[in-house]
């Protein structure tokens, strides 16, 4: 069984509780000409690292905007996000593509691999921005663990929305990344092929002792996590640490 650590399920990496994400105040604001939508209104939370928190909420109620703002690839108007101790709003874009290619997974809904490249390229295009070469059997290692070990050659056109999903999973842990953030990550799939995916997503989280922030609007999976934040126009409306308030 693959881990980055060559560590198995039974003797998992102890986790040090400290944050791996901590949100302070965090607000988002879309400005025209005439009009000021307010998407986020001082959000603030934290995780620890190797736990897991998943965010829900009806459509347009800040969750995927949270997500990216967490993960640097948008600007908040107010407030601060800390990756592993480090404010990432007094970063540079190219500080904060660094520092995601060192510390940070993604998961998306619309799988997001390169068509041109085979299953086993994808998985190592997060290593290859490292300049880190001589990985194909890590690669392989991995793409068999989500039971794609006889698919290293296919293309995405050539897989299943599943399969592309599973090569999606691991891309986002052939760095070992510190935390993962997963949007929707079986939106695109049906119950049947989306059991497996979520099996996956949090033996591997185990695994490799990542920290998941996972946005879904699935419940059921939502509820599979430690944490859940229910959000609503923009704001948290409540925190679940395992189903109890």
């Amino acid at each position: 069984m693959y881990s980055p650590s060559k560590i198995s399920l039974d003797s998992a990496p102890e986790v040090v509780k400290r944050p791996i994400l901590k949100v302070s105040g965090l607000r988002k604001v879309h400005k025209t000409a005439d009009h000021e939508l307010t998407v986020l209104k001082d959000v603030s939370l934290s995780l620890d690292a190797g736990d897991t928190m998943a965010i829900v909420g009806p459509s347009g109620s800040g969750k995927t905007t949270l997500l990216g703002l967490c993960a640097g690839l948008d600007d908040a108007s107010a407030g601060s996000v800390e990756l592993d101790g480090m404010a990432i709003e007094a970063m540079s874009q190219d500080e904060r593509a660094a520092l995601r290619n060192r510390l940070v997974g993604f998961v998306f809904q619309s799988f997001q691999l390169i068509p041109t490249l085979t299953a086993i390229e994808n998985v190592l295009v997060p290593l290859e921005l490292r300049g880190e070469t001589g990985k194909q059997k890590e690669a392989e290692e991995l793409l068999t663990e989500v039971g794609l070990g006889d698919r290293l050659d296919h293309y995405p056109l050539q897989l299943s929305g599943g399969e592309q999903q599973r090569v999606a999973l691991a891309r986002a842990f052939i760095h070992s990344p510190k935390i993962l953030f997963a949007d929707e990550p079986t939106g695109n799939l049906d119950s049947a092929t989306s059991e497996p995916i979520v099996e996956m997503l949090f033996r591997l989280n185990r695994e490799a002792g990542t920290a998941l922030v996972l946005v879904t609007h699935d419940l059921s999976l939502a509820a599979k996590a430690r944490r859940v934040v229910t959000m609503n126009g923009g704001e948290i409306i409540k925190e679940e640490v395992n189903g109890k308030v």
